[in-house]
């Protein structure tokens, strides 16, 4: 397994581009399975989830095409194979986003129960029960869900709790289905207004998406578009988290700051000096400050998101003070703390809460990435370590972040992967 090694202690300066977003890119690339005309997907980030739905959208019988731009055309005249295995799926959690659309297309569907990282419990079930209330008939059967459906029909669904993966699947199971479907309490994420946009480019009719009500009038059939996805605000605020902790001075382009107001305002507290223009955000730090410590609780959007959660916590080890984050989305999102204390971080774990007391250095070891958004938070620490860092396993940040050493690298830092 791949490993990075880095030497800590400088400063990121200079300029970077943020890449497509990962989170808007999968559902759009298994919204392309309700239509038979072609659609162009561009922005897409090169990433080893964004292959394995490329993957698996081949083996159902999806005609790919990818250019040097990483623009992705997709046509599904010739799918002829309903079903996602576990084999290719049981690393992402996303290929729950194949149900909605194969059932709502083609009346028939057989998805492996996902994987993904081990961060806490994300039941399917809000799914099956939105599927099942649009007139599907659902079984789960070692290990696999069998779905069927003559045509789905509108529906009036309540969502408790709030679902990202939930919403995007009952939408795009909704766009075709007879009537009109209304979500409640939808998840108001800009990767969801994104996949209903692209949606809508396709001749569907969804309205509310970006509020906490979404309501979709079925269509007959969906047509082929050109689409291209939203920055990654994730990795927006990961590399400016990275920025502020080393006292550094960057730049990011291609990105939107009207995405990330919290992750902002958090950094601002901090002691970071923000500024945007248009598509850019620039932060800077004085010379030889440290951040100041600022408490995080983690909520769904417009809140501060769990996705950035390990980050902050990594800024607040070596940050001014005493910060609690309190983690509020997921039950199991603090496996970083571990890896954290071998650097000689000061944590202290209870519940969904950990008490950071900021310290003056960390120092360098060897550590584990565990899941996608730790491997950031490990690779954050390492910049700021004393000495030679090894992160091991970090095959879980190819999931989310594309190229994450050779942007580094254009920052200054002293980063290299080994096999």
């Amino acid at each position: 397994m791949d490993k990075l090694i880095i030497q800590g202690g400088v400063p990121l300066c200079g300029e970077i581009r943020i890449s497509g977003a990962k989170n808007a890119a999968l559902p759009i690339l298994a919204a392309t399975l309700l239509t038979d005309k072609p659609v162009l997907i561009g922005n897409i980030p090169h990433l080893h989830d964004i292959t394995t739905t490329m993957e698996l959208l081949g083996l159902m019988g999806s005609e790919l095409m990818l250019d040097e731009r990483m623009n992705i055309e997709v046509n599904n005249r010739n799918v002829d194979r309903l079903y996602a295995p576990h084999d290719l799926v049981k690393t992402m959690r996303a290929s729950i986003l194949a149900l909605g659309p194969l059932l709502s297309r083609y009346g028939q569907a057989q998805v492996s129960l996902p994987g993904g990282c081990t961060i806490g419990s994300r039941p399917v079930d809000l799914h099956l029960k939105g599927l099942s209330a649009m007139g599907a008939q659902i079984e789960v059967n070692d290990g696999y869900i069998h779905a069927h459906s003559r045509r789905l029909h509108g529906a009036y669904i309540n969502f408790d709790p709030v679902t990202v993966t939930g919403t995007e699947n009952l939408m795009m199971a909704a766009t075709l289905a007879d009537g009109r479907t209304v979500i409640e309490n939808a998840a108001r994420e800009p990767e969801v207004t994104d996949l209903a946009n692209c949606l809508n480019t396709m001749g569907a009719h969804i309205t509310g998406a970006g509020t906490n009500r979404i309501e979709i009038d079925g269509v007959e059939q969906l047509n082929g578009a050109s689409y291209d996805i939203l920055p990654d605000r994730i990795e927006t605020g990961t590399y400016l988290v990275a920025a502020a902790m080393t006292g550094g001075k960057v730049r990011l382009k291609n990105t939107d700051p009207s995405l990330l107001e919290a992750v902002l305002q958090k950094l601002s507290e901090a002691g970071a000096h923000i500024s945007c223009d248009g598509s850019s955000i620039s932060l800077e730090m004085e010379t030889g400050a440290k951040p100041r410590a600022v408490d995080i609780n983690t909520a769904p959007f417009p809140g501060f998101p769990t996705d950035m959660q390990a980050q902050f916590t990594a800024m607040n080890c070596i940050a001014e003070g005493r910060a609690v984050i309190t983690e509020n989305i997921f039950n199991n999102r603090f496996m970083h703390v571990g890896e954290l204390r071998k650097m000689g971080a000061d944590l202290e774990l209870a519940k969904n809460h950990v008490v950071v007391n900021g310290v003056d250095k960390l120092r360098s070891d060897t550590i584990t990435a565990k899941d996608l958004r730790a491997s950031a938070c490990l690779i954050l620490a390492g910049l700021v370590a004393q000495g030679e860092t090894l992160v091991e396993q970090v095959y879980h940040i190819d999931r989310g972040y594309e190229t994450i050493e050779e942007k580094l690298m254009q920052l200054g830092a002293q980063i290299k992967r080994l096999p």
